[in-house]
């Protein structure tokens, strides 16, 4: 069984009557790479925000490493993070600003730096001056500040956001590296889906602060993947047709009225004969696949 990196029990952000989080009960495992997904002030950065003490709690709990959110202090060196831009010198390079943050924090083994450094990919910036980085750069930098003190955890807000497709490549390849390689767990946070579904293993989807669906990215893919959608009026009845006489369970049923069969690709005729035949009604019936944009707007209308 995984041990619980982050543990969450009702979490809530309250500003007079505004929530910015209400009853937020999540769970990060050991080895995740836990993608945040929301709009523009759906609350994740407030959740961010919190699990690092920036920012005080309404209500409710969480834990790190199983300590309780009351005493953290043995847990904190444990932790990283990047969550508002870093504030780096422009006339220095990136391993001088790490120097100045390694001996802030009272890091003696200098070696930290060069090995955050190179597993950042940074390491052919040599003495390069930190104003002239391209902004895929300056977000590397940003993450090895997030794992100079060798943590277990990082925690990262928007770290792709304005990047060009190159520089999110490269930063992708650099948090599966720190993943894989290192067993650092990840908290990412984004608004664009289909970013985070190239490096997240699990996923979380917010809205206006209320946690709408956590899901795998094996129940993600199950859930977007092609498929024929029914819309019959009895979808219990269509059910059993579909397992007696199509002979599968590779079908999901959405609601009472749609089903979505994940087997009999380009047969669409042939499964609606058979349903006929055994007195479903069929509504309509379509092949289709969704996108991952599509799937995220669905979700958070369907949260409303």
């Amino acid at each position: 069984m995984k041990k619980t990196v982050v543990s969450t029990n009702c979490l809530t952000k309250k500003y007079g009557d505004f929530y910015a989080l209400k009853d937020v009960s999540i769970d990060i495992f050991e080895g995740d790479i836990y993608g945040l997904i929301g709009r523009n002030g759906a609350g994740k950065t407030t959740l961010m925000k919190i699990i690092t003490t920036l920012t005080n709690k309404t209500s409710g709990e969480f834990s790190l490493f199983d300590s309780n959110d009351k005493d953290l202090t043995k847990v904190k060196r444990r932790i990283g993070s990047l969550i508002e831009n870093a504030a780096f010198f422009p006339n220095m390079s990136a391993y001088e600003n790490l120097k100045y943050y390694a001996l802030q924090r009272g890091i003696v083994n200098l070696e930290q730096i060069t090995e955050a450094i190179k597993l950042v990919g940074l390491e052919d910036a040599g003495k390069k001056k930190f104003k002239n980085f391209s902004l895929g750069m300056k977000q590397r930098l940003g993450v090895a500040l997030a794992i100079l003190d060798n943590p277990d955890f990082i925690i990262l807000d928007e770290p792709i956001n304005g990047l060009d497709p190159i520089g999110i490549s490269e930063l992708r390849d650099t948090f599966k590296n720190l993943n894989e390689e290192k067993g650092i767990t990840i908290l990412i946070s984004s608004h664009i889906l289909s970013e985070l579904y190239q490096v997240a293993t699990r996923f979380c989807i917010i809205d206006k602060g209320v946690v709408i669906k956590e899901l795998t990215k094996e129940e993600l893919d199950f859930d977007c993947s092609k498929c024929i959608v029914l819309k019959v009026d009895n979808t219990k009845k269509a059910a059993t047709v579909i397992e007696s006489k199509l002979k599968t369970t590779n079908y999901k049923v959405i609601d009472k009225k749609e089903i979505r069969l994940y087997d009999c690709l380009g047969e669409s005729d042939k499964v609606n004969k058979i349903l006929l035949k055994n007195d479903v009604d069929v509504l309509s019936i379509n092949e289709t696949g969704i996108s991952l944009e599509d799937y995220f707007k669905n979700i958070i209308k369907e949260g409303k």
